[in-house]
């Protein structure tokens, strides 16, 4: 699948990819899980430039779940090292394709020499629009969920805000993704079908692309793929073909 072939009337704005298999990718050529680690960083750069080639306004990767630090203390702080080494190294490339990065989660809880340079990548490459990287990181649906339901029921207790004005939007306006667009397609890699707690509020009516393709081997073929299999989808939002296509009945 090439560029040229895509309809770039169609493209989704918002992209979501729950990048799996690095682990398992790395095991069947009897390396080190890290060793898929850092193979799937080289992912992240190819499918960044290739969502900016092909128009899409936000991409969000889980790259760290809420639940990934109960791994292995040195897989942890491997992982740490190659987020640290992969925004140091890539921000010059950011700057030049206007990727303005940006963080979804609790990341406070990184370790401080990573947060200062994520927080100064953030702080960075605010200004450029081209497209907004979202990096998942600490981050899991239910909590940012339940972090954003105690921050509303605070404003109801402060007398900011009543109850009957509580609506689908006000929960949207409380969690990460705040003034983004929710995701039109979600991708996830590596042979498995769930959503594993990522975006479970955001992606209620995302179209959801499953492949076997490992995170490392997960190029800008197999990422034009899937934007094509998306755009060959009748999206209704609960509605009726006939609905959608403007019939009646």
């Amino acid at each position: 699948m090439a560029l040229a072939e895509i309809d770039h009337t169609r493209v989704p704005r918002h992209v979501a990819i729950v990048m799996d298999g690095n682990g398992r990718w790395a095991n069947s050529k009897n390396r080190p899980r890290l060793y898929g680690h850092k193979a799937g960083a080289e992912s992240v750069r190819v499918i960044t430039e290739a969502a900016c080639d092909v128009g899409v306004e936000v991409l969000t990767l889980y790259a760290f779940s809420s639940e990934n630090w109960n791994r292995p203390e040195e897989e942890v702080t491997g992982l740490m090292s190659i987020l640290q080494n992969f925004l140091i190294a890539e921000l010059k490339r950011m700057q030049q394709n206007g990727i303005r990065l940006n963080c979804i989660g609790d990341y406070q809880k990184l370790p401080p020499k990573v947060r200062k340079t994520l927080v100064d990548t953030i702080e960075q490459t605010v200004n450029n629009t081209r497209l907004t990287l979202n990096l998942a990181l600490s981050y899991g649906a239910r909590d940012e969920i339940t972090r954003a339901v105690k921050n509303i029921a605070q404003s109801c207790i402060d007398g900011e805000l009543s109850v009957d004005e509580i609506n689908h939007q006000t929960i949207s306006d409380h969690l990460y993704t705040s003034g983004l667009p929710d995701p039109d397609l979600l991708i996830r890699t590596g042979g498995e079908a769930r959503l594993s707690n990522f975006l479970l509020w955001q992606a209620s009516y995302a179209e959801i692309y499953f492949t076997s393709v490992m995170w490392p081997e997960f190029r800008t073929e197999q990422f034009y793929q899937a934007i094509a299999d998306f755009q060959q989808r009748e999206r209704r939002f609960g509605k009726t073909s006939k609905q959608v296509r403007g019939g009646t009945g």
